[in-house]
Formats: structure tokens, C-alpha cells, sequence
């Protein structure tokens, strides 16, 4: 994972990243999981697939296995989501407990 180069999804209006927000059922808060891409056309399917209408406000950003631990951090995110196949979507949750 580290080697790896990963895709996400940014807002071009204010610079945040797509995220999932996940609600576990056991607290009043969801958890928010940065979402990753392990292929740039697998993001940008993701986009038009699911924002079809946005998409022109979004930007393929990519990122190193190195940053994502920093980006985590920084944002304040649960974990990140894997996500395995854009169209469906199949996403493999991990939180930054897990062995990230």
C-alpha cells in the first residue's frame, strides 16, 4: 500500500476530498472514510457514473500510500474506503485503527 499510488476526488470550489459518511448505529455521529481509487478511470467512472451533473466541479487528484496517513490527520477521518468497483459501488472500508 505504501508504493502504491491511490486516486481521490476533490472539490475544485472548496478543496475537500469525496468521502463516505458511515453511520455504525451504536453513537448519533457518522463516520467520515476518505475515498480512494486504485485507477484514474476508475474515479472518473465513479464521478460520472454517480455526479453525472457535478462532475465538471471535481478533480482526479492522485496521491502516494506515503500521504494518506498525513491526510487522514489532517482531515480528521475515520479511514478510508477502497473502492473496489465504481459503477456498483463495492467499497472495502478501513479505519485508521485497523492496519493502516
Amino acid at each position: 500500500m505504501i508504493s502504491q499510488l491511490y486516486y481521490l476526488i476533490r472539490s475544485q470550489a472548496d478543496g475537500r476530498y469525496l468521502v463516505a459518511q458511515v453511520d455504525h448505529g451504536d453513537d448519533s455521529t457518522a463516520k467520515s472514510y476518505l475515498l480512494m481509487f486504485k485507477e484514474h478511470f476508475d474515479a472518473l467512472s465513479y464521478l460520472n457514473t454517480h455526479g453525472s451533473d457535478v462532475s465538471d466541479r471535481f478533480a482526479v487528484e492522485a496521491v502516494s500510500g506515503t500521504q494518506i496517513k498525513g491526510l487522514l490527520q489532517r482531515w480528521g477521518f475515520t479511514g478510508i474506503g477502497i473502492v473496489q468497483d465504481p459503477l456498483i459501488p463495492q467499497i472495502e472500508f478501513l479505519s485508521k485503527d485497523s492496519s493502516l
